[in-house]
């Protein structure tokens, strides 16, 4: 496997992994724009425009951009996050120009028609009213509002009703032409390709960006906060969050052992303590959720509401006993757990692809696999314990809870 990077003088990247012995090629376009860069008025627009660039360009229609892809068997997909957006395709290897074409016509030649533009209004209010619908859903974006007050990292990737309804095509035209420049995307492809091969592709298709200043979001904070929306449901959605880390901290891959060995699998100590022993929840995980300046340590359960009372000294107990360390066997699963993800996620070629356009925005550069597994190792049970310690030392908690019962006895104090 050969790794490339090209950095162009417009500040476009471009990023490889030549993989000879594959059929198909993987290829993306992150762009480091996502839902914490909006202001408020345009709460959920970046999301929309992901979804209006799939609606017709100067040369293709929506049917176009679709079926020109399919006819040769390829996917093509695009997701919004809060930090960038991404736009990829699969494709066989011979397909690649066609797949590069169709991802460099969206970004650069978009229409974002009126008449679009108010069909797809509608099906992005279909879809926050499937959000709302969806409790073990919903209850994170409550987490993530109640983690971050008033603040663009805690607002919803959708939006709201009423800020989709006033988005108009000025506004995603501006939007577009602001901050889809050179600076502010990253190219990234894994599989059957010469590097080389690529930059040409960029060069040629996406010459046409804007150069530009790279995007900044506005600083984020954890604050702490609660909500907990009453509903007539079979389970309670709980969950709570506190002060985690950003990728850069030193604490990052300690965190991320903290985390396994608390809730990360079927061996973790909540997996084990509320489920197989006491048969409190049905489903009970902790995770982490990093950004460039800010993080948070998670944790989820759903339960019955006659459980969910008693089920929160349980979680609760098994957080401060990790504070005297973890066991040796409980501490080698969870380090081997995390060096296989990151070996498995090589392995797949949307998976590495997505790595590393995601390392590129964050970190500037790829970080080979055996520094992270190197990262990984480096964590001891001393590092597990500390953070442990410092989880439940801090004082600013996020809770959100969603469903039946008398959710004011639910607590983690």
């Amino acid at each position: 496997m050969s790794v490339e990077v090209t950095r162009l003088p417009s500040g476009l990247r471009i990023v490889s992994e030549s993989r000879p012995q594959l059929q198909t090629v993987a290829v993306g376009m992150w762009v480091d724009i996502g839902a914490r860069h909006e202001p408020l008025k345009l709460n959920g627009i970046t999301h929309c425009l992901e979804h209006m660039l799939f609606k017709g360009t100067k040369r293709r229609s929506a049917r176009d951009i679709a079926s020109e892809i399919e006819s040769v068997g390829g996917q093509m997909n695009a997701y919004t996050s809060r930090d960038n957006t991404t736009y990829y395709a699969r494709v066989m290897k011979d397909d690649l120009p066609l797949a590069f074409d169709v991802l460099a016509d969206i970004i650069l030649n978009s229409q974002c028609d009126d008449s679009e533009l108010v069909r797809e209004k509608e099906v992005i209010l279909q879809e926050i009213g499937q959000a709302l619908d969806t409790p073990d859903d919903i209850v994170f974006d409550h987490l993530q509002d109640a983690a971050f007050r008033d603040q663009a990292i805690g607002r919803s990737i959708l939006g709201t009703a009423e800020s989709v309804r006033s988005f108009s095509s000025a506004d995603l035209r501006s939007y577009l032409t602001t901050n889809y420049t050179a600076s502010n995307i990253v190219v990234s492809a894994v599989g059957n390709l010469e590097h080389k091969d690529l930059v040409a592709l960029a060069e040629e298709k996406l010459a046409g960006l804007k150069n530009g200043e790279p995007s900044k979001a506005s600083g984020a904070r954890f604050t702490g906060g609660d909500i907990r929306e009453k509903r007539e449901l079979e389970q309670v959605h709980v969950t709570a969050a506190w002060p985690g880390v950003s990728f850069q901290d030193d604490n990052y891959y300690a965190m991320q052992v903290y985390s396994t060995i608390l809730g990360g699998g079927m061996s973790s100590r909540l997996f084990q303590e509320v489920r197989e022993n006491r048969g409190l929840a049905y489903s009970v995980y902790s995770f982490t959720s990093s950004h460039q300046d800010v993080g948070m340590l998670g944790i989820y359960a759903g339960t019955g509401p006659e459980m969910a009372e008693g089920m929160m000294p349980v979680i609760m107990g098994e957080m401060e006993a990790l504070t005297k360390g973890p066991t040796e066997e409980e501490f080698k699963i969870a380090v081997a757990q995390l060096k296989s993800g990151l070996v498995m996620a090589l392995e797949a070629t949307t998976s590495r692809m997505e790595q590393m356009g995601r390392q590129m925005l964050v970190f500037d550069r790829l970080i080979p696999i055996e520094e992270m597994i190197s990262n990984v190792e480096a964590v001891t049970p001393d590092d597990v314990a500390r953070t442990a310690s410092q989880v439940l030392a801090e004082s600013d908690i996020a809770m959100a809870i969603v469903g039946g019962g008398d959710l004011d006895r639910i607590t983690f104090s």
